[in-house]
C-alpha cells in the first residue's frame, strides 16, 4: 500500500479536473467540436479518479484513527476491533490504489486520441515495392488475405483506388474499410514493408525469391478533425485505366488531388462519377494528412515509448512471409506462426492480439 505517497498526483489531477470543468462550459471551447470532445473525454476520466481520491482520503483518516487506537487504547476488546478493522481498510486502500493505477495508465500521453483514432474505419493503402511482378502478385495475395479478414471481422469494404501490375496482380490499391469494431485498432499494426519468400510463378528454375510491398494504414477522420483549405489543393482530371466498361474510359471520371503544402498526391478512379471520385480522394488525402502530423508528433515523444509496433513508419521490414516454410514471422515481436497457408486465408487475428499485447507493456 503506498498511503500518502498518491496525495501529490492526486492533487494535480484534481486541479486539473476544474479547471477542465471550466473550459468546458465556455462558448469559444464549445464551439470547437474537436476540442471540446477531447477536454470532455479527459473530464469523464479525471472525474472518476477525483471520485476515487475522496474515497481515498476518507479511508485513509480511518486508516490513522485506527492506528491511534491500536497505539494508544488500553481496552483488550476494542484493540482487537481496530486490529480486524485495520485489514479490512488495508485492503479497501490496495484495491483503491489499484484502480487509480488502472486510470492513470488511462491518461498517459497522446493516449485520448489513439483511443478515439482505434475507434474510427480505416484508409489501406498496399503498394509494390522491390521484385517486379512477383511484388504486384504478392499484393493481390495480400488485398485477399486482408479481405477475408475483413469478412471474419464483419466489416464493410470498398476499393477507392487500382492500378493494375504488369502481367497480374496490383502496382497498388487502396481500400476503405468500415465496422461497429474498431477497424483502426487492428489494421495499424500493418503499416510497413511485407517481405514474401517463395518461387515465383514466373521463374523456370525454381529458385526462392525476395519480393517486398509496403502497406500503409490511416485512421479516417472526419471534416472537423482535419481542416483542408481548397486553395491548397490541385485538381487533375484524367481517363481511367481500370475497368468500367466504355463510358469510364471514354470521360475524364478519375481524378487526381495534390496537396500542395504538404506535398501528398491522392488518385480515385473507381467510381463512374467525378463528383464520387473527388469526394472519395478528399476522404484518403484528410486522413494522409492527419496520418503524417500524427507521425510527427510520435517521432517527439519516442523516446518516451516502450513501444514503437503501430506508429506505421512505412520504412521499417515488420513482417516476412516464408512459403516453402510455411511461416510468417513479425520483426518487431519475434513472433513465428507456422500456418502461413491460414494466414493467408485472413487468419491474421492472432498476430494482431500479440502486438496490441506487446504495445501495450
Amino acid at each position: 500500500m503506498k498511503k500518502t505517497s498518491l496525495i501529490p498526483k492526486l492533487e494535480i489531477y484534481k486541479k486539473e479536473f476544474f479547471e477542465i470543468l471550466k473550459l468546458i462550459t465556455q462558448p469559444r471551447i464549445i464551439s470547437d467540436q474537436k476540442k471540446y470532445k477531447t477536454l470532455l473525454n479527459k473530464y469523464t476520466k479525471l472525474e472518476k479518479i477525483v471520485s476515487l481520491y475522496e474515497e481515498y482520503k476518507k479511508k485513509l483518516a480511518l486508516f490513522k484513527e485506527i492506528n491511534f487506537i491500536l497505539e494508544n487504547d488500553s481496552d483488550p476488546e476494542m484493540k482487537e476491533f481496530a486490529s480486524t478493522e485495520k485489514y479490512k481498510i488495508s485492503d479497501n486502500l490496495s484495491s483503491i490504489e489499484k484502480e487509480l493505477s488502472n486510470l492513470f495508465f488511462a491518461l498517459k500521453e497522446n493516449n485520448t486520441e489513439e483511443e478515439e483514432d482505434d475507434r474510427n474505419g480505416a484508409i489501406v493503402e498496399i503498394r509494390s515495392g522491390t521484385g517486379g511482378d512477383e511484388a504486384c502478385l504478392f499484393v493481390e495475395d495480400i488485398l485477399r488475405m486482408y479481405t477475408m479478414y475483413f469478412k471474419k471481422s464483419s466489416w464493410k469494404y470498398k476499393i477507392i483506388h487500382a492500378q493494375k501490375g504488369g502481367i497480374k496482380g496490383y502496382k497498388e490499391i487502396i481500400l476503405d474499410i468500415n465496422g461497429k469494431k474498431g477497424v483502426y485498432g487492428n489494421l495499424k499494426f500493418e503499416s510497413g514493408v511485407h517481405r514474401v519468400q517463395r518461387v515465383p510463378e514466373t521463374e523456370s528454375q525454381g529458385r526462392v525469391h525476395t519480393s517486398a510491398i509496403t502497406v500503409a494504414v490511416f485512421p479516417k477522420v472526419k471534416d472537423i478533425e482535419v481542416n483542408i483549405n481548397l486553395s491548397d489543393i490541385k485538381k487533375d482530371t484524367f481517363r481511367s485505366s481500370g475497368s468500367g466498361g466504355q463510358h469510364v474510359n471514354k470521360t475524364e471520371s478519375a481524378v487526381r488531388l495534390t496537396h500542395i503544402p504538404s506535398k501528398i498526391t491522392v488518385e480515385c478512379q473507381e467510381e463512374r462519377s467525378q463528383h464520387k471520385n473527388f469526394e472519395k480522394a478528399i476522404s484518403v488525402l484528410r486522413s494522409r494528412i492527419y496520418q503524417n502530423e500524427k507521425e510527427k508528433r510520435l517521432r517527439k515523444i519516442s523516446v518516451k515509448r516502450k513501444s514503437l509496433v503501430s506508429t506505421g513508419d512505412r520504412s521499417v521490414k515488420i513482417r516476412t512471409y516464408n512459403y516453402p516454410r510455411n511461416r510468417v514471422t513479425d520483426h518487431r515481436i519475434h513472433k513465428s506462426i507456422y500456418n502461413l497457408t491460414g494466414f493467408m486465408n485472413g487468419n491474421i487475428q492472432e498476430m494482431i492480439d500479440f502486438l496490441k499485447s506487446f504495445e501495450k507493456k
